[in-house]
């Protein structure tokens, strides 16, 4: 069975940590895993989009997706590592528990914590419903 790796990536300083940790340990492993970096993006409130041509909010999705796996792409690329990369809309933790399942990711490699509202909290919340709803094992890197 192959090692399928899920790498969330919010463009934080914990989560390019995750990355590195990613990189020493692919690096280290005679058969590379498959690792799969995700953004995930908040969709906008309706009240905004019902204004606002359809192309041109999936275009600012996707580019504020791009400059947050900016880094993580750099790295990974700088090491050597084959890897993809998708920009997801919706909730953060169900998007990437779903991603998770959907792929067939063996494991979901995250920083403690993000750019959310509860950044001084030693384990951001995103990281603790990602744990609550995956069957996954989450490796969380401080």
């Amino acid at each position: 069975m192959s090692a399928v790796w899920l790498v969330p990536v919010d463009g934080s300083p914990a989560a390019v940590h995750a990355v590195e940790h990613v990189i020493r340990h692919a690096v280290e492993d005679a058969v590379r895993p498959q690792i799969h970096l995700v953004n995930v993006q908040a969709p906008l409130p309706a009240d905004v989009t019902r204004f606002i041509d359809d192309g041109v909010v999936q275009d600012y999705h996707r580019e504020a997706g791009d400059a947050a796996l900016r880094i993580a792409r750099a790295r990974l690329e700088a090491a050597g590592l084959v890897y993809s990369s998708h920009v997801l809309v919706g909730e953060t933790a169900p998007s990437i528990a779903e991603y998770a399942r959907k792929h067939a990711c063996t494991l979901i490699v995250m920083g403690a914590r993000g750019l959310g509202a509860l950044a001084g909290v030693l384990l951001g919340s995103v990281t603790v419903r990602v744990i609550h709803l995956t069957d996954l094992p989450v490796m969380v890197v401080k």
